[in-house]
């Protein structure tokens, strides 16, 4: 067996420990508590204490605000470490030193020396990727470390540290099993990063989270900072990043928001070297899937957002788009895992949208044809046209029939645009339908 094969069946066996990747319930991956998690660290010599951090939590935004702090920090000068997830294509986009993965060799290194430890303490597959991560970013040297929050925050394996600064983005419904069915129950939870004597920045607030904050940041004598009721140093340069930046969709406006009040609150000069760090994110830290332009042979963008929180705005942009006439047709991928809220999603699809709804390949996804029954009954009882609805069993299938489609589209009505959404999972099987040969 080659290295390639060896290191495959390392990671196949380190996601067998993320239960949710074959269950329906997301719950099955979850380990409430951060004592294994505290106990493996100790064992690896504290490796997150050699650099500060910033810890981000958030339902929706997350890793935006992470990925435009860890540009920030490189074109300032530092080095900087970016954990984040989920990752599209490749494990090792979850944890980036300058932009660049970490080797295959190492993970393989790091599961091998330490797989005795994960079965002892029966460690998680969150636990065991973010301490591979803290220990990565250690041995090289960082100056700085991005987290981002996998679930949560309170029991998140991240939770271990004490940063500089933490940051949420905003509080939505979602994992709604595991962090309770209120905003405020899930902002508790998400409040849990805010430690004693760390700054706070909060991206966004509710009449129900407001206090939750408040509460929270007062109990750990924390300098709390309410992005959207602030205006940070450089706000009026926002519109001009905004313009530039290679993230794009309209939701940004708030993340950038936030960003420049976390380095404000960091004490950090948002020099024109940031400024231009920020525009340029995606090509600096390999962030992709939020709001992607992957093709303009047809337009073709892909968005991860997955919950009523997120997908209220991507909606919203595209039934924009059409509005404003810059596309004649829209057509929308779609696919949901079974543990989303499809009963709050379903009425934020755009009406005058063409759905090809499909299955990626995990048993959490919910079967195309069960999406579209619930979609269809949904217009019928308000009174909406059905005509426009499709089934393809593989998200390939749906792409290759949403690129037909537009082909007619584009000749009978004018401009189309294809938007692939609902899951990370069906961004990462449409992705590479759209690379060129020499990068596949």
């Amino acid at each position: 067996m080659n290295f390639e094969e060896e290191y495959n069946k390392e990671i196949e066996a380190l996601f067998k420990r993320f239960p949710s990747v074959q269950k329906a319930k997301f719950t099955e991956a979850y380990k409430p508590g951060i004592d294994r998690m505290e106990e493996f660290d100790a064992l690896l010599g504290h490796p997150h204490r050699s650099y500060k951090t910033v810890h981000v939590a958030g339902t929706n935004g997350k890793g935006s605000v992470s990925s435009m702090l860890a540009s920030s920090l490189m074109a300032n000068g530092c080095k900087t470490g970016l954990y984040t997830s989920p990752h599209i294509l490749d494990f090792r986009e979850r944890m980036k030193v300058d932009g660049e993965m970490v080797p295959k060799e190492w993970v393989y290194d790091f599961i091998v020396k330490y797989r005795s430890e994960f079965e002892r303490l029966d460690l998680s597959f969150f636990e065991i990727t973010t301490s591979m991560a803290f220990k990565w970013f250690e041995e090289m040297g960082v100056d700085w470390a991005v987290i981002e929050v996998g679930l949560g925050g309170r029991f998140d394996s991240t939770n271990i540290i004490t940063p500089e600064l933490s940051v949420i983005t905003s509080i939505g419904l979602d994992h709604c099993d595991i962090l309770g069915h209120t905003l405020a129950k899930i902002a508790r939870e998400k409040a849990g990063i805010i430690k004693k004597g760390v700054p706070a920045v909060v991206g966004e607030v509710t009449p129900e989270t407001w206090t939750v904050f408040l509460t929270r940041a007062a109990k750990m004598d924390s300098q709390l900072t309410i992005a959207e009721h602030s205006d940070p140093s450089a706000l009026g340069s926002m519109d001009k990043m905004l313009a530039e930046m290679d993230l794009q969709g309209e939701y940004q406006r708030k993340n950038l928001r936030t960003v420049l009040c976390s380095l404000d609150a960091l004490g950090i000069k948002v020099t024109p070297e940031i400024m231009d760090g920020i525009v340029h994110t995606a090509a600096r830290t390999g962030f992709h899937g939020r709001w992607e332009k992957i093709s303009d042979q047809p337009d073709v963008i892909c968005d991860i957002g997955h919950n009523a929180h997120a997908l209220r705005n991507n909606f919203a942009q595209l039934s924009g788009l059409l509005e404003s006439g810059e596309y004649a047709t829209l057509i929308i991928i779609y696919a949901v895992m079974s543990d989303k809220d499809l009963k709050s999603i379903i009425p934020l699809m755009p009406e005058k949208a063409t759905y090809i709804f499909t299955t990626p390949s995990t048993s959490r996804a919910l079967p195309a044809r069960k999406i579209m029954s619930k979609y269809r009954s949904y217009c019928r009882r308000h009174g909406m046209s059905t005509a426009r609805l499709f089934v393809r069993d593989s998200v390939r299938d749906a792409v290759d029939y949403a690129l037909e489609m537009a082909s007619g589209d584009w000749n009978l009505f004018g401009k189309p645009l294809i938007y692939i959404g609902g899951s990370t999972f069906a961004v990462a099987e449409a992705l590479p339908c759209f690379r060129k040969p020499d990068e596949a």
